[in-house]
């Protein structure tokens, strides 16, 4: 039996569509703001975070004892998966991983940045398989220590990984089977393991990781960072601890100096740069929200094609979600020559899905080029640079698609956590679907008053990034602003317009 989520109403829907016309007009209508010197409050001077702050950037044992409860839970959803029941909305393997646990990650964000990094199962296992040591530097012969190829020091890599996994994810059925996600866990921990023995320093943290990728692109929106008390006591330091490490701390697995670095982007929250620095002088503090993709980060091209990516994978969740879904891929099949080729068709349908935003972000970075009588030798410069309007676009959508999951979803999670292997359980029974279909974790008009409040924040941090990215981004005083902002503006309201359609519509339960 197929179970559907219903669509947020149209009442939820206007406001949204309203603020967003209200943003788009003033945008139209004003000029390009300076982004001004963002005010940055080291958390250790908060009265309540401030304890808690101190002794995590100068004792490791907190972020150990973290690392190992992760650890002990990815193991046992890796148990659970491969000997557990096959029913996934019984099994914790397929409930915590898909229903909570990349949904969660993904809000913490909001609030933590990239501190899901520091406690990632996948690399502290690694680590301590590869160097034996529970937090201390591990011996220099650990390791091969190979420089990585040029070719992979990019983010190309955990972009098709990503598109990978988001293929066998949905293409493959793995958020409904157990021993095909414990399995999947278990090939990240390997390919974690090969690349820590072979590489320097952490080449899956800082190339490979789709997850921790996705991590580091939406940190630029969030409101702490880990940096410098002080830039001078880093401009005068002259060993470079928090780079090259010290004889018990590790270096920084990512290749970051704390002086220099200026976006969480890379940026794990290991806290070794913190451990090793002789001055003391790192500390998390706070800042405004989205500071570093409004005029912090400096713009890349294959970070801007990885955001890109991001957006277009975040829409293919929602779509391939929808009621007449299943049927279009019938269809497609048929044509394709039956229900042999289901999978062609929906790798066909995955990548018209993924190449409609980029097509669409091309063309309209294209036009504002256009607008602004620049030459198109500053084409890549200008994509690089308007890609950071597209994160909140993705963040929005990503946390208010995944928020309906938990929230209808989540309120069998009680029994699973209570009997994480399933055993002696069998298929919910129609009483049960209708239970959890009727049963959410918080008021169904408050979850579309989130969801609604979220996406129209996305809507309007999009703008607003848009507008401070483009004061002088063609030089000579030619700003983006005005009808040369239109093109982009039409992208902003197109891909929130849809992604806002996509809320409205009625969706198939992942977890029956």
């Amino acid at each position: 039996m197929i179970m559907e989520h219903p669509g947020m109403p149209l009442i939820w829907a206007l406001p949204v569509f309203v603020g967003m016309a209200m943003i788009g007009f003033r945008a139209l209508v004003s000029s390009p703001a300076t982004a001004g010197r963002p005010d940055h409050r080291p958390i250790s001077n908060f009265p309540s975070l401030g304890p808690l702050a101190r002794v995590l950037t100068r004792s490791p044992w907190p972020l150990v004892a973290a690392k190992i409860f992760f650890a002990a839970i990815f193991l046992l959803i890796i148990a659970a998966g491969l000997f557990g029941s096959p029913i996934a909305e019984r099994n914790l393997a397929t409930a915590l991983t898909w229903t909570v646990w990349w949904t969660v990650v993904i809000i913490t964000v909001f609030i933590v940045g990239t501190a899901w990094c520091a406690v990632c199962p996948w690399n502290s296992l690694a680590k301590w398989l590869v160097t034996r040591r529970l937090w201390r530097r591990g011996s220099e012969t650990a390791s091969l220590a190979l420089r990585v190829p040029g070719f992979l020091r990019n983010l190309w890599p955990a972009l098709i990984l990503l598109i990978g996994l988001t293929w066998l994810e949905l293409g493959l059925g793995v958020t409904d089977n157990p021993r095909a996600t414990a399995s999947l866990a278990l090939f990240v921990l390997v390919l974690a393991v090969v690349l820590l023995a072979v590489f320097e320093r952490n080449a899956l943290c800082r190339y490979f990781c789709p997850v921790g990728r996705t991590i580091g692109a939406y940190a630029q929106l969030a409101p702490v960072e880990l940096r410098p008390i002080d830039s001078d006591v880093c401009a005068k330091c002259e060993t470079l601890d928090c780079y090259h490490g010290t004889e018990t701390v590790e270096p920084c697995p990512t290749h970051l100096t704390m002086g220099r670095f200026a976006q969480n982007t890379y940026c794990t929250s290991c806290g070794s740069c913190a451990l090793s620095c002789p001055a003391d002088n790192v500390s998390w503090r706070s800042r405004p929200m989205a500071a570093e993709a409004e005029a912090g980060a400096r713009p890349h091209w294959d970070e801007a094609w990885f955001v890109l990516g991001l957006l277009a994978l975040t829409i293919f969740h929602g779509v391939s979600m929808l009621i007449g879904w299943q049927g279009l891929m019938g269809e497609i099949s048929a044509f394709c020559g039956g229900p042999e080729w289901s999978l062609v068709g929906f790798t066909i349908a995955m990548i018209i899905t993924l190449a409609v935003p980029a097509l669409a972000f091309l063309a309209c970075v294209g036009l504002t080029i256009r607008f602004a009588d620049a030459g198109w030798r500053q084409f890549r410069q200008s994509f690089s640079g308007l890609a950071f309007a597209v994160l909140p676009l993705a963040f929005a959508y990503h946390i208010a698609h995944n928020l309906s999951h938990l929230v209808r979803e989540g309120d069998g999670l009680a029994s699973v956590f209570a009997n994480p292997f399933g055993t002696g359980t069998g298929p919910l029974s129609l009483p049960e679907l209708h239970l959890r279909h009727d049963s959410w974790l918080i008021p169904e008009q408050a979850l579309f008053a989130l969801q609604s409040g979220i996406m129209l924040w996305g809507f309007w941090m999009a703008v607003r990034i848009l507008h401070r990215r483009g004061r002088g981004m063609f030089g000579q005083g030619r700003d983006l602003a005005g009808w040369r902002l239109f093109p982009m503006l039409v992208f902003i309201v197109a891909v929130t317009g849809f992604n806002m359609w996509l809320i409205m519509q009625g969706m198939i339960m992942r977890m029956a």
